[in-house]
Formats: structure tokens, C-alpha cells, sequence
């Protein structure tokens, strides 16, 4: 054997290895999670799977987060949120977090949490649509009309940000 050939095969070894020992820590899910358990025990033991594998990932804590704020576990989901938000958080994460808080009917957590998404991000005319909508639920025309401008004026042929701006008139989510 060559020296190519056992540098080539000692590569090969170590990177089975690695394969291997990540997959070996990878959670998994079962249905025992589930299986013949009450609704509320199932939902707690999914939700505590959920948090081990949300690991560190903002989107992935957010998603976990919203699931217990908008189930009534606020203090649950505030917890998680509040650790996101400590961290290096950018516009994309704010906007999801202050998505919780809007669907949760908590317009006073979610508003200071989308006028900074507006602040970072104020050419992203897809959050300006649907930032202004949720103005407009929160019964601040002025603002969502002003959001819904701007939003325009980027990019006035977009379909989904028109039916953004239709639904907060209608009382809609802009999500639904």
C-alpha cells in the first residue's frame, strides 16, 4: 500500500468515525413520546424532545418558544424567547419572536420587537407589508399605510405582500 493509498484510507476511517459519532448523538423520537399517554403529558413530552433538538438554533428555539407561549405556557415560551433574544439576534429572529407575541394578542411585546425589524431591515419590503398589517390589526392605519408605501415603492407587483396588505383590512394575519 502506498503512502497516498493510507493517507487516502486513514481520511476515509477518521471521516466514518466522525459520521458515526454524530449520528450516535443525533436525538431521535419515538412514539413512546406519545403512545397511550394523556394529550397533556404527549404534548409535554414532545415539547421536551422539541427543546433538545432545537439545540442552539435561534429559528429552531423560537419555533419551540411559540408552541408553549401561544399553548398558555407563557412562562415557558418567554423564557426561551428572552434567551434567544440575549443573544446575537438579527432582524429574521425579531420578526419571529414578535410574530409570538403578535398571534398571542400581545401587541405591546410584539410592536417595539417589528419597529426594530423596521429599523434593521427597512428595505425589506416583504416584513414592511406585513409589519404594516399588523399595524393595521393593532388599529394604527396611519403607520400600516405608511409600511404599506414603502413596501410598494420596492416592489409594487408583489402578490403575496398585496394579500398581506388586503388581510390586515379584512382583520386577517398576514400569516393565514
Amino acid at each position: 500500500m502506498t503512502r497516498v493509498h493510507r493517507i487516502a484510507a486513514l481520511a476515509l476511517f477518521a471521516a466514518g468515525v466522525a459520521v458515526g459519532a454524530y449520528a450516535a448523538k443525533k436525538l431521535t423520537v419515538s412514539t413512546a413520546a406519545f403512545a397511550g399517554q394523556e394529550p397533556a403529558a404527549a404534548a409535554e413530552a414532545l415539547l421536551g424532545a422539541a427543546r433538545q433538538l432545537a439545540g442552539d438554533g435561534s429559528y429552531e428555539n423560537i419555533a419551540v418558544a411559540r408552541v408553549y407561549y401561544l399553548a398558555g405556557k407563557k412562562a415557558e415560551g418567554r423564557e426561551i424567547l428572552d434567551r434567544v433574544a440575549a443573544g446575537k439576534t438579527k432582524a429574521g429572529d425579531w420578526i419571529r419572536i414578535a410574530r409570538v407575541y403578535q398571534r398571542a394578542g400581545d401587541w405591546e411585546r410584539a410592536k417595539p420587537l417589528l419597529d426594530r425589524v423596521v429599523e434593521m431591515a427597512p428595505e425589506d419590503e416583504d416584513w414592511l407589508a406585513e409589519i404594516g398589517a399588523y399595524h393595521l390589526l393593532a388599529g394604527d392605519r396611519a403607520r400600516a399605510e405608511e409600511l404599506f408605501a414603502r413596501s410598494l415603492a420596492l416592489d409594487p407587483s408583489n402578490l403575496r405582500n398585496t394579500l398581506r396588505m388586503a388581510s390586515g383590512y379584512l382583520g386577517l394575519s398576514p400569516e393565514d
